[in-house]
């Protein structure tokens, strides 16, 4: 699910550049998700603003930071019961546009200030 929003991001490339096991979703160059399955559970791991972070941490048990990425910056999605399908959509999302909000002016794909604001 995570992959198909993903996948459908203007600008959005897939590599398995880290081994077969390990799908890297890039805009420009710039890894926005990565996804990968643990032993025994699929994780997904998405840039996220630190405070937003925080709280997601704190209201969900299936949200960890980031695996092998900073811990302030990236967030780690487990599969769960607090993690419904809008929010993961969400999410992936707003990693996006965090990283596409990073990137020169003029490597835009799209407005990371308007495009596909939360729903």
């Amino acid at each position: 699910m995570a992959g198909d929003y993903a996948v459908q991001l203007p600008g959005a490339d897939l590599e398995h550049s880290s081994g077969p096991d390990w799908d890297r979703h890039k805009v420009r160059g710039r890894v926005f998700m990565l996804m990968t399955d643990m032993p025994a559970h699929p994780v997904i791991i998405l840039k996220a603003d630190p405070d937003d972070a925080t709280s997601l941490r704190n209201q969900h048990s299936d949200i960890t930071p980031g695996y092998h990425m900073n811990k302030k910056h990236w967030i780690t999605l487990e599969g769960g019961g607090t993690i419904d399908e809008k929010l993961v959509k969400n999410l992936v999302i707003n990693s996006y546009r965090l990283v596409v909000g990073g990137l020169p002016k003029s490597e835009h794909p799209v407005n990371p200030l308007t495009h596909c604001h939360r729903t």
